[in-house]
C-alpha cells in the first residue's frame, strides 16, 4: 500500500482555476492560458455592467471610445477595425447598429470618396460620459490586487509580449 500523497494543483493556479488534473506541457503554454483566463476575468465584469445598463455591447463600447479619442476628425472604418481590442470581421454591421442608435454618424470623405469617415455623435459622447465612472471603478477594483510597482511590471511585461508576438499565419 502506497503512503505517498498525491498533490493537486497549487491553489489559485491556472491549473486549479481550470480544474485541470494534468500539468501543462510547458510553462509558456500555461502562461498563455493564464493570460487568456485573466483577460476574461477583467472583460466579463465590464461586459456584465454594460449588459445591465442595456445600452451597448463591449465591442460597441470599444468603438465609441475609439471614436471619442479620434475627436472631430473621426476615423475611417478600416482604422477603427485596426484599433479594436477584440478584432471582429463585422465592423460595418457594428457601425450600422451604432448609427441606428444615433451614437455615430458616417459620411464619405471629401478628399477620397471611397473612404467612409465615422464620428461619435453628442448622444454617443454623453453615453460614454455616463459610463466612464462605473467602468473606471470596476477596472480599478479588478486591478486592486496589484501594487503600483506590480502594475508597472505587468504593463512592461505585456508590452514586451505584444511587441515580440509574431503575426498569426493566415
Amino acid at each position: 500500500m502506497s503512503t505517498a500523497k498525491t498533490t493537486g494543483p497549487r491553489p489559485g493556479s491556472t491549473q486549479a482555476a481550470l480544474k485541470q488534473r494534468r500539468p501543462f506541457a510547458s510553462a509558456g503554454q500555461e502562461a498563455a492560458v493564464a493570460l487568456l483566463l485573466t483577460a476574461e476575468a477583467v472583460r466579463w465584469p465590464i461586459r456584465d455592467l454594460l449588459d445591465a445598463r442595456g445600452e451597448l455591447t463591449l465591442q460597441q463600447y470599444n468603438v465609441l471610445r475609439i471614436l471619442r479619442g479620434a475627436g472631430r476628425d473621426g476615423l475611417p472604418t478600416l482604422e477603427i477595425a485596426e484599433r479594436m481590442i477584440e478584432r471582429t470581421p463585422g465592423v460595418t454591421r457594428l457601425l450600422d447598429r451604432l448609427e441606428a442608435k444615433t451614437l455615430v454618424v458616417r459620411e464619405r470623405s471629401s478628399e477620397d470618396r471611397r473612404q467612409v469617415l465615422c464620428r461619435i455623435t453628442p448622444t454617443g459622447s454623453e453615453l460614454l460620459r455616463r459610463l466612464d465612472r462605473p467602468v473606471a471603478t470596476l477596472t480599478e477594483s479588478r486591478m486592486a490586487a496589484l501594487t503600483a510597482a506590480e502594475t508597472a511590471e505587468l504593463l512592461r511585461l505585456l508590452d514586451k509580449l505584444r511587441a515580440g508576438s509574431p503575426t498569426p499565419a493566415g
